[in-house]
């Protein structure tokens, strides 16, 4: 199912009726699935303001593209298209919307003002778009409903396929998927009700009424090396080992984590910083350092010794639902997962 056009509310499917309506009340775009059930609202901004005008998804695309890299050249060859194909899609997009969304001289292509509040609001409402479809694509005659469940990497969750062949095999009608998302984006999702089930730590839950917790694990926080590292024997590691080492730091929400780091920082180790966890990975594997990072980023491939360290404080880890859904199915899946975990947990490799 590709989507051919979007217009002042209407979007057009290939062998198919119009499924995309404006409501004349309110600036909405509504997607319903295939048997007519609601699956998503998005807000139609001000951006096709002459009649009869159309923005297609191509065009969206070429547009957020060019506003991550600010380069036309390089956006192009993201996009698999000429350079010329690209101009073409942007100044069709700047005349219908009708104002400049980019500038370009001698000294590269920047964002205005206008196109820079454009692009974020464009790359929110494609990637909703795209979810949407993607939901429609899936529910087929053989789904009645579908289970949506966020998490911040697919080792968060350990005995997640387990818990999905189970699901499955109690609920064929449900679909479930399973997204790897922000902080920011599985909380948006469970909140606006795109989100069914979401992993997450509980100190962020407790502050928000609308989330019922349901506990799933403690992941503490390791030290992680290679094999042949010296500190790959010991059992735990104290902040007085990592002295003469390079010890590697991650931009992260995980706040028992932060704490862990500080105190490295404070005893007057040597640090550096990375971005996130797939850098600090890949430094680690070239022997630039040792990371801390919580047990549940641990893929468990073997490739890596994970230590505990004697200065971690633990995170409680819970799936959070909102409060008002109390759907069987969601109540199912949560009930797996803390079973799952309930019995394996004296096996487990460390979380």
């Amino acid at each position: 199912m590709r989507i051919n056009q979007i217009s002042m509310g209407t979007a057009f499917f290939p062998g198919q009726q119009n499924v995309i309506c404006r409501e004349k009340s309110r600036n909405l775009l509504r997607f319903p699935a295939c048997d007519g059930i609601m699956i998503k609202e998005i807000y139609h901004s001000r951006f096709c303001r002459r009649k009869g005008s159309a923005m297609t998804l191509k065009q969206i695309d070429c547009a957020v593209e060019v506003a991550y890299t600010l380069n036309y050249h390089r956006a192009a060859e993201n996009l698999f298209i000429s350079q010329p194909s690209l101009t073409y899609q942007i100044q069709t997009l700047e005349e219908e919307v009708g104002f400049a969304i980019f500038r370009r001289s001698a000294r590269g292509t920047s964002l205005t003002p206008a196109g820079a509040q454009f692009c974020k609001d464009l790359s929110r409402i494609r990637t909703e778009l795209k979810e949407a479809i993607e939901r429609a694509r899936n529910f087929t005659s053989h789904y009645t409903d579908t289970l949506n469940v966020y998490m911040p990497m697919r080792s968060a969750i350990y005995y997640l396929p387990a818990i999905m062949r189970q699901f499955q095999a109690e609920y064929p009608h449900v679909a479930l998927s399973v997204k790897c998302t922000s902080r920011t984006d599985r909380l948006n999702s469970l909140l606006r009700g795109n989100g069914d089930v979401i992993f997450e730590d509980e100190h962020v839950l407790r502050r928000i009424a609308e989330v019922k917790m349901h506990p799933l694990y403690q992941s503490h926080i390791y030290l992680v090396a290679t094999k042949k590292d010296p500190l790959a024997a010991k059992e735990t590691v104290t902040l007085d080992d990592l002295k003469n080492r390079t010890v590697i730091t991650c931009s992260t929400s995980v706040q028992e984590l932060v704490r862990a780091q500080k105190l490295v920082v404070d005893s007057g180790v040597e640090v550096f910083n990375c971005q996130d966890y797939v850098t600090a990975i890949t430094n680690i594997a070239a022997g630039n350092g040792v990371c801390l990072l919580p047990g549940f980023s641990n893929d468990h491939n073997g490739e890596f010794v994970w230590i505990p360290v004697s200065f971690g404080e633990p995170m409680n880890c819970v799936l959070g639902t909102h409060v008002d859904d109390q759907r069987p199915e969601v109540m199912r899946f949560v009930e797996l997962a803390q079973t799952h975990y309930k019995r394996c947990a004296a096996k487990c490799a460390r979380l």
